[in-house]
């Protein structure tokens, strides 16, 4: 049974790598025995993942990459191909939302600036896209390879303030169902292509929405979420560990073009 989540030897990239969920995940990764690329815009969060997974005795490189330059993808890739050799499996987790694209009772919906959501937009979408293309090639080459996107609740079912996250969150699990078909038609039946969506996780993007930035206690906002997620609490990083290495292995071979919520019941919870 354990051969077929094993993912020993394989390099994996992560976009993203220097933050919170995606670095639990680099480093779990790393782990079991994976070469991990920690790709990040932040340079030194990329370089603490990195450390870490070494420290622990993993194999792990760190890379400044922006995910919106396609030059700087093709950058990070040489220098892992240069590292490692081939890369088998690409986890697109860059993303997040910014303050000035989310509506509140001081910036309505009609004077949100187009510019705030179209970084958003481009941050999540376009971010995931273009690492698709850049790596992506390489398996189509290889003839396999597997693909994580992150998307999200608020792909499965909008939610309230964040129009522009909500919108790139659903291209993203609607590019991961074309972009499964695509490869299997097209390239290879051995790449594929999935995504997470995970419920709430306290991160840096959304820690402003969920809880007080003076006391730390739950806003509205954030009572609601855990009063709608039938466990009760919020995710912790480490929960997105097993669904990821499930999808990443041979134990998920004959699955590609799915979103798999990780979100303690959110999604299957009416409010009534």
């Amino acid at each position: 049974m354990n051969d077929l989540f094993d993912l020993k030897d394989k390099t994996i990239a992560i976009t993203g790598g220097g933050g919170v969920l995606c670095g639990t995940m680099a480093a779990a990764l790393g782990q079991e025995g994976a070469k991990i690329a920690v790709l990040d815009l932040l340079e030194v969060a990329a370089a603490e993942v990195a450390d870490e997974i070494q420290s622990a005795g993993g194999q792990a490189i760190a890379a400044k990459c922006n995910v919106l330059d396609k030059k700087s993808l093709e950058s990070a890739k040489k220098q892992i191909n240069a590292e490692f050799g081939k890369i088998d499996i690409l986890i697109n987790g860059a993303g997040g939302n910014k303050k000035e694209a989310t509506t509140s009772p001081d910036l309505s919906f009609f004077d949100l600036p187009s510019e705030a959501l179209q970084f958003v937009f481009n941050l999540n979408f376009i971010g995931t896209f273009l690492p698709c293309q850049v790596f992506g090639k390489e398996m189509a080459e290889n003839g396999g390879g597997v693909i994580l996107n992150i998307s999200s609740m608020s792909a499965l079912c909008p939610l309230t303030k964040i129009p522009g996250y909500s919108a790139a969150k659903a291209a993203v699990s609607n590019f991961t169902q074309w972009l499964a078909v695509h490869f299997c038609q097209n390239y290879s039946k051995d790449i594929r292509v999935n995504a997470l969506a995970p419920g709430f996780f306290l991160t840096e993007q959304n820690r402003f929405l969920l809880t007080d930035e003076k006391t730390g206690d739950l806003t509205a906002r954030g009572k609601t979420i855990i009063d709608h997620t039938p466990m009760g609490r919020f995710g912790e990083p480490e929960e997105l560990i097993g669904t990821a290495m499930w999808l990443l292995s041979d134990a998920a071979k004959f699955v590609t073009g799915i979103v798999v919520p990780v979100d303690g019941g959110f999604s299957a919870f009416s409010g009534v």
